[in-house]
């Protein structure tokens, strides 16, 4: 089973809620690997786990020409209607739909830690990018880094226990070890880069809203039900509002920046 298969139909399940409410909180890291492998007018770029097309929309917007390919086809939608000339594709991101040595640059913003196969979705990723392309993968930094921590202890407490040995949300984060994964698949990791990225919602509603859309919450929704799920997100959600009453969420993404 490729990533699809599994992880389509749950980030797919809430796409406009997700687009909307919590993919603009991504925006610090996109532009910050955007800036890292040089995305400006002319530059062929595809992403990898293109989500709902905010970042091809950004790249657009820098003069790029944008691909994309998503496990979700709820995802895919909204992203066709952002970036109508986009080139986009649903499949799993183990096997992309290119030719070899297609693109000048690469991204894959946190997607290659819900591939069946990370490493092989990077030879893949490897496999369609020009020699010497810049390719950014971005995943989040240490637990200690993000607030967002809580939320995901919440989300997780509903789920079964993970199979022995699996690592967690924030396994890729430590120390050398998406630069090893990365070196692996045969690409050569040059910089990793710490992007501060918080999560900022006007009230508990719409941050619970958001999260609710999320991959992991979907899951949650589906071993638990959506009440319990919403009441953990929100107590969750609880522990992060401010004196005006929104929300907020300090995290940092770790990005590694690599050449093919």
């Amino acid at each position: 089973m490729g990533s699809a298969d599994k992880q389509g139909p749950l980030w797919g399940a809430a796409a406009r809620d997700w687009s909307e409410i919590a993919e603009p909180g991504q925006i610090p890291f996109y532009e910050a690997a955007f800036d890292a492998i040089e995305v400006t007018n002319g530059t062929n770029l595809l992403d990898v786990g293109c989500g709902a097309g905010l970042a091809m929309q950004l790249a657009e917007k820098r003069g790029a020409t944008v691909s994309g390919i998503d496990a979700a086809e709820g995802f895919l939608a909204v992203a066709r209607e952002r970036v109508p000339t986009a080139d986009l594709h649903h499949g799993d991101i183990e096997e992309l739909p290119f030719a070899d040595a297609s693109f000048d640059v690469v991204t894959a913003f946190n997607s290659v830690q819900y591939a069946a196969d990370p490493t092989a979705a990077l030879r893949e990723i490897k496999r369609v990018a020009k020699p010497g392309a810049g390719v950014a993968v971005v995943t989040w930094g240490t637990a200690d880094q993000c607030e967002m921590r809580v939320v995901l202890g919440a989300i997780g407490s509903l789920l079964p226990p993970p199979p022995p040995g699996a690592g967690g949300p924030f396994a890729l984060a430590a120390p050398g070890a998406l630069e090893a994964l990365v070196e692996g698949a045969g690409l050569t990791a040059e910089r990793s880069i710490d992007v501060a990225t918080p999560y900022i919602y006007p009230d508990v509603d719409t941050a619970t809203r958001g999260q609710l859309s999320s991959g992991p919450a979907r899951m949650a929704i589906n071993t638990a039900g959506l009440d319990a799920t919403t009441a953990a997100l929100r107590d969750a959600l609880a522990t992060a509002t401010q004196a005006d009453g929104s929300i907020r969420l300090d995290n940092v993404f770790k990005i590694v920046v690599a050449v093919a």
